[in-house]
């Protein structure tokens, strides 16, 4: 069962992606999430990087869904992701293979690495609107070299969705957001 952090951090992207506000997460929701990703990264309709961003954001949908469709409506809940997370701890390849996923689309040079100005552009993609991520990205660089390795990304990626621990770096991969006072998980 989710603890009452990792709802917290989970509830926030949740929300995020909740295009629509209407306590789903359903296809539209990640086609706009897929088309905000794109604007950022200027990445025109048709283009290359159009298809691919939208191909990466769409695949994780298709995967979301069929970890969670418990009712088999074509929408997701909170409740269902949590659901998913709980089980995340025993299967890494998923969690790996979405954070591999994530770290092709974000690295927009395709270098190799996300710069603090390519994790900018995930978290406005992520959140729809402009955020600050000038404190956030420091706590998420662990060998303090000025980027994110496809390494250090996994390790983030897999510490936000499977980890509960309110120290982790990989809390903050999402960005800012306000945890609860925990007494006694």
């Amino acid at each position: 069962m989710a603890s009452r952090f990792q709802r917290s951090k989970i509830a926030g992207v949740f929300d995020a992606m909740d295009a629509d506000g209407d306590g789903f997460l359903q296809r539209p929701d990640f086609a706009a999430l897929a088309a905000r990703w794109a604007a950022i990264q200027g990445a025109a309709p048709g283009s290359a990087a159009h298809t691919r961003l939208t191909s990466i954001m769409m695949g994780w949908w298709t995967t979301l869904l069929a970890a969670s469709d418990l009712d088999r409506d074509d929408r997701v809940t909170l409740e269902e992701v949590l659901l998913i997370v709980d089980r995340l701890g025993e299967n890494s390849e998923a969690v790996i293979g979405t954070a591999e996923a994530m770290f092709e689309a974000v690295d927009k040079n395709g270098d190799g690495r996300i710069s603090p100005a390519e994790y900018h552009q995930l978290i406005e993609a992520w959140n729809g609107c402009a955020t600050d991520t000038d404190e956030i990205f420091p706590l998420l660089d662990l060998n303090d070299d000025g980027y994110l390795s496809r390494e250090e990304f996994t390790r983030l990626w897999t510490e936000f969705w499977a980890g509960d621990d309110p120290d982790a770096p990989g809390t903050w991969v999402f960005g800012r957001f306000d945890p609860p006072v925990l007494h006694g998980r």
